[in-house]
């Protein structure tokens, strides 16, 4: 099977997870742009360059794309605004940019999401326009309350008009979708509140018969999953069943909601007896609130015996703790492994996050022409060094990036026993964005 591939940016969760996700099948064949045509932190991506790839690629059977790439240069320039250049974009200039692809999808299939931009709710402007770091909070509050606290009327309008903007192109997809371009369009809810601007245009959208859900960085895993045309049966269990309706962080829904959203999207159909089930999904979910390490949020550990499903395939999505695995789950997890039965573990970032790419990499096992063995203990071993190593230990006792090779080097042992026991692997470390957000595992 043939797929093309956009993804939002060039961080490891966006590129390489979906190569190494696709590479569990060696009947699959990703085509996906050169990474150095894709965006970062600061840099937006080569419009030009992936649409000239676009325009050469082979047929394929299935198109997954992050439109935000073609639009904006990505997730994050499309909250900026502008341009490499520093040149504010407005519609016009945008609406010319994405009408280049519109001949290219045709008479394709073509799963396609756009982000819906977020509002976050601090003065933090890493990824925001510059004024974010003073006036962030205070727009926050605005978009729900009304209430301009001191907003300076230039700065208010610049953001608006931004909002606007991409509000606008959301629209144009819409009418595009009328036309049949797209098999599945969706809206994605970035980093979402319960109440905001980007809530109530979510609403809009879904009254204009769009699809909107929860989520950024694993939609175009998600939609990866679903132009696998295989339904499978799935029954989830929670570690702690009475609290599925709690909201997770950056999250405007409840877990429960947030995965059944997520199944739905990928192509699975939830069953209320494991006796019906092709597979388990066990959910470590949080009690009442839940916890995210790195920010000092707490929360209560899992402090039951974990014991794997028996006699059903399984896999684990691990969102006790927001950005990071839950230690207390994972050494109850790991030495009861058996990699016959062990579909695969997720723990990174958002609760959607986890559950998106989870989903991926147990869609594309279970449907697999040619299963790669080697493919699937390498996508374990740099989720369980990702999420659980360094998110939810080592990121915690470095200042900033550095060599964490020593640090690391206990989990890649006991790592290592359990999906490499007979192979001699090195692994290197790098931070593609010079951050302690994101880690390359090598």
């Amino acid at each position: 099977m043939k797929i093309c591939f956009i993804p939002i940016d060039n961080r490891p969760v966006c590129y390489n997870l979906a190569k190494d996700i696709a590479s569990i099948d060696e009947n699959i064949e990703l085509f996906i742009p050169p990474r150095e045509f894709l965006g970062d932190l600061k840099k937006n991506a080569g419009v030009n360059e992936i649409l000239e790839w676009l325009e050469n690629l082979p047929a394929c059977d299935a198109m997954v794309l992050s439109l935000d790439t073609i639009a904006y240069g990505g997730l994050i320039p499309s909250r900026r605004g502008v341009n490499d250049k520093g040149i504010i974009e407005n519609y016009d200039d945008i609406k010319r940019r994405v009408e280049r692809l519109k001949p290219l999808l045709e008479g394709r299939k073509v799963y396609a999401f756009s982000s819906i931009m977020r509002i976050s709710n601090n003065n933090y402007n890493e990824e925001e326009k510059e004024y974010w770091k003073d006036w962030g909070k205070k727009i926050f509050e605005y978009s729900f309350s009304g209430f301009n606290d001191g907003i300076p009327s230039e700065i208010l309008e610049d953001y608006l008009e931004t909002r606007r903007r991409n509000f606008e192109i959301n629209k144009l997809y819409l009418e595009w979708q009328k036309e049949g371009i797209f098999d599945t369009l969706i809206f994605s809810k970035d980093d979402c509140a319960p109440k905001g601007f980007n809530v109530e245009e979510a609403y809009e959208l879904e009254r204009l018969g769009g699809k909107t859900k929860t989520g950024a960085d694993e939609i175009p895993l998600t939609l990866l999953a679903r132009a696998i045309e295989k339904n499978i049966k799935v029954f989830v269990e929670y570690t702690e069943p009475e609290y599925k309706n709690c909201i997770s962080n950056y999250e405007d829904v409840s877990i429960e909601k947030s995965l059944l959203g997520q199944l739905e999207l990928a192509g699975f159909t939830a069953v209320t007896s494991p006796k019906d089930a092709d597979i388990i999904l066990v959910v470590n979910n949080f009690i009442e609130k839940q916890g995210e390490l790195v920010m000092g949020w707490d929360t209560e550990p899992y402090n039951k015996i974990f014991t794997p499903p028996p006699d059903k395939p399984y896999a684990i999505a691990d969102v006790r703790f927001a950005n990071g695995a839950d230690n207390a789950f994972v050494n109850q997890l790991l030495p009861k492994i058996d990699l016959n039965n062990f579909y695969g573990y997720s723990g990174w970032n958002t609760s959607a996050n986890s559950l998106g790419s989870l989903l991926a990499s147990v869609k594309i096992r279970w449907n697999a022409k040619k299963f790669n063995t080697s493919a699937f203990k390498k996508l374990q071993m740099i989720r369980f060094l990702d999420d659980w190593a360094y998110q939810a230990n080592v990121r915690g006792i470095i200042a900033s990036p550095c060599n964490i090779k020593e640090l690391m080097k206990p989990y890649e042992k006991t790592l290592a026993e359990i999906f490499l026991p007979e192979e001699s692997e090195e692994f290197s470390y790098s931070f593609p964005w010079n951050r302690k957000f994101e880690v390359e595992i090598n």
